[in-house]
Formats: C-alpha cells, structure tokens, sequence
C-alpha cells in the first residue's frame, strides 16, 4: 500500500513539476501586452503560445495517465498550472488574478480528467 501511495504521489510532483516547467516555457517569458494601432492592447500571450503550451500538456497527460496514473495526470496537470498561473499572475494589483487562476483550474481540472480517462481507456485497434 506504501509502495503504491508513494508512486502515486512521485507520478503526480512529476506531473506537477513538467507541468510549471511548460508554463513558464511558452508563457512565463512574456510578461508585456502589445499596443495595437487603434490604442488598444492586446497579449500578454499570442495563440501559438498557448497552442504549445496546451499541446505539451496534453503530450505530458497522456503519457502519464497511459503508462503510471490517471489519478496523478490530472491532479499533477491541475496543481502545477494553477500554482504556476498564481505566481505569473499574482502582481496584478487588480486582485483578478484569482479568478484567472481559478478559471485556470476548473479549465485544466476538466480538460485533462477527459483526456486521462480517454488515454487510460481507449484501446487501439489490434492490427
């Protein structure tokens, strides 16, 4: 049962730890928003940062959940986004920051419960 536990809890900081790494890779960098010609602003982030963030996110889940633990792909996923959203975000002197963060979360909570489920129990087709 130790043993197990201790798996469990090594697979899910694993998860944690790639998954604050893939944050601070494709948006931890960029922290200023562009003005556009109109005098509006845009960013901090463009789609392709996001995309690849995602991307990776999902690469690093369903590795996890396929081969070590659905239960620690998503709490993994889950924690390391929203601890590294709260650190990024976490200056804004606004305080909405929580929200993002907890947006962040639910979104991450979700997204990667449906992933791991789909990883851990889709089977593919035998040739």
């Amino acid at each position: 049962m130790r043993r197990t536990f201790g798996r469990a809890l090594a697979a899910t900081l694993l998860v944690m730890v790639l998954s604050m790494a893939d944050w601070a890779a494709w948006l931890g960098w960029d922290q200023h928003e562009d003005e556009l010609p109109d005098g509006s602003v845009r960013g901090p982030y463009e789609a392709w940062q996001v995309i690849g963030l995602v991307g990776l996110l999902l690469v690093i889940g369903v590795v996890v959940a396929r081969r070590l633990s659905a239960v620690a792909a998503v709490l993994g996923a889950t924690l390391g986004m929203t601890a590294a959203a709260a650190y990024d975000w976490s200056d804004d002197a606004s305080g909405l920051w929580v929200i993002g963060a907890g947006l962040v979360m639910l979104g991450t909570f979700v997204v990667s419960l449906f992933v791991a489920v789909l990883a851990r129990f889709v089977r593919r087709p035998a040739h």
